[in-house]
């Protein structure tokens, strides 16, 4: 029988949702972000931005490069050239390095229009495995496991994308997630990221990650 933890993730995941995720509290940044049909490119910018900065900050990024350039058509990133958003980074001070997520963040765009016909949507489109969808956000520069899984976890979980499997995607131990965990008592105090990630393997190996949910 499933734990109290999983009952309250599988309760909520089975729920119809509707509401507008906030990543940010600009309501028009959160616009942008959640319109995954017209702008699924600031859903992967976003994510590949949070890094070593507040989420919020992080999140924030490709709403600020809208408001500076006017459009957030991908055509229009694509136009911008390396130097011009290494300008744009330092000018407005959008992250902690700013050189180097500019860098990120021009290669993202190169490889969405490359890799997925100009539109990222192709990422996670017709159903594909969770697996699939973690390793597609792994070949973006800058990306490692714990954008990659958190990417796809807010795919299914907050966006309902369908995959035909969510064995891959993980919890992602940040310090809501750690606290609940000890709390409840499934890792000891000094338990780390990595026994947190395979308790909740263990806890609900067919949607770890789903336990955000009530974590």
């Amino acid at each position: 029988m499933d734990n109290l933890l999983v009952q309250i993730a599988k309760e909520r995941f089975s729920r119809p949702t509707s509401q507008i995720v906030h990543f940010v509290e600009d309501d028009d940044a959160n616009a942008v972000l959640n319109n995954l049909d017209r702008y699924p490119h600031a859903y992967v910018l976003a994510c590949l931005m949070d890094r070593q900065i507040k989420a919020e900050r992080a999140w924030a990024i490709p709403y600020e490069i809208y408001k500076k350039i006017g459009s957030f058509e991908l055509k229009e990133l694509e136009n911008i050239n390396l130097d011009e958003l290494k300008t744009i980074f330092s000018q407005k001070k959008l992250h902690r390095f700013n050189e180097t997520m500019a860098e990120v963040f021009h290669s993202a765009v190169i490889d969405i229009k490359n890799k997925y016909n100009s539109n990222a949507a192709n990422i996670w489109s017709n159903t594909p495995s969770s697996s699939a969808v973690v390793y597609r956000f792994l070949e973006f520069k800058g990306s490692g496991i714990k954008i990659s899984t958190m990417a796809a976890n807010i795919l299914a979980r907050q966006f309902r994308v369908p995959f035909s499997d969510y064995y891959s995607i993980d919890i992602s131990p940040d310090v809501h997630i750690i606290r609940v965990m000890k709390r409840m008592g499934f890792v000891p105090n000094g338990a780390n990221n990595d026994m947190i990630i395979y308790k909740a393997r263990e806890l609900n190996p067919e949607f770890p990650g789903i336990i955000d949910f009530s974590c």
